[in-house]
């Protein structure tokens, strides 16, 4: 799929940049297809010729989950969560599954595709860019084994008094919001959170529960996660509270000579890791600002787990 052209003519922070979204189809059919990996790249819309990464900012999958769930008669998902199947970004522009494992889907049905470009460090620019996105794909071969996706992410409280308030006392969990409209929740309590923060110059670390999020209510196995964060993160890891021990961390590597992330690693398994509802779990996120100014920050994940419901229905149904 390619992107219409968007202009970059300026600074553009992360989800700033110009976006669009475009509905695809893997194939106009009723097979049923096995999604096994995604990639973006930049690329002249002149030219065609390839764009460094730096002008990438997302590249989000969404689904249908009440056309997507209600075919597999799992109709108790629908609205569970936000549909978004995953999303690559700068730093994280592909990932495969691991073998045997991936995402299953009727060749008809859409996905809602977004891009958004970046531009983190050229002020003065004038350039036409368009994002080239694929989707890898296989037919079922009765082998392949489903996954299904939770998000979790970082919340963190804010006065919602006095939300831009600062200094924060730097052991405490409260964050200065970068605004107040979007990724803002609120919890049972009461207390406003915010997923989008500012974090100063230096070290910190960030963590908050996942276990609303996760809605494990037995026990799930993870082969694959892929994460999202903004540049100077270094690393995000789960945390089980419970055993006092870390389950995996992503390291995150950030270019010396500019704002931008190198590379941000995935956790992937095909043997997987059990994760258990009698367990307290956290997203923890480690950052290192080595720039002069505040900046932005999110950490999130996109987890997959193996569907066993999911593939006991399709057994059932083929």
């Amino acid at each position: 799929m390619l992107s219409p052209t968007f202009v970059i003519d300026g600074i553009y922070k992360s989800m700033e940049g110009p976006k669009a979204s475009r509905y695809i189809q893997l194939e106009n059919s009723e097979k049923l297809l096995w999604i096994t990996g995604f990639d973006v790249k930049a690329l002249d819309a002149t030219t065609n010729d390839a764009l460094p990464n730096d002008y990438i900012c997302h590249m989000n999958v969404d689904l249908n989950d009440a056309q997507y769930y209600s075919y597999w008669q799992l109709n108790d998902r629908i609205g569970m969560q936000y549909p978004r199947m995953t999303s690559l970004s700068h730093g994280l522009e592909h990932f495969d599954f691991p073998k045997g494992y991936g995402v299953p889907i009727i060749g008809k049905d859409f996905l809602f595709i977004t891009t958004q470009t970046l531009n983190h460090n050229q002020p003065k620019i004038f350039k036409k860019v368009k994002h080239e996105v694929g989707v890898k794909y296989e037919a079922y071969n009765k082998s392949q084994k489903p996954l299904m996706t939770r998000t979790v992410y970082i919340q963190l409280p804010f006065d919602k008094n006095d939300p831009f308030k600062g200094p924060l006392d730097t052991a405490s969990n409260q964050c200065i919001p970068v605004e107040t409209k979007n990724h803002t929740y609120c919890d049972k309590a009461g207390n406003m959170l915010s997923g989008h923060w500012v974090i100063p110059k230096g070290t910190r670390t960030y963590r908050s529960s996942i276990q609303e999020q996760l809605q494990i209510k037995d026990s799930l196995r993870l082969h694959f996660s892929a994460p999202h964060v903004h540049p100077f993160a270094t690393s995000i890891s789960i945390y089980d509270k419970t055993t006092d021990k870390t389950i995996f961390t992503c390291n995150v590597k950030n270019y010396k000579n500019r704002i931008g992330l190198e590379k941000i690693e995935t956790f992937s398994s095909e043997k997987g890791i059990w994760l258990y509802g009698n367990h307290e779990y956290e997203l923890v996120m480690t950052c290192n600002n080595t720039s002069k100014t505040e900046q932005d920050m999110m950490g999130s994940m996109f987890l997959f787990f193996y569907d066993k419901e999911l593939d006991e229905k399709i057994q059932n149904k083929l």
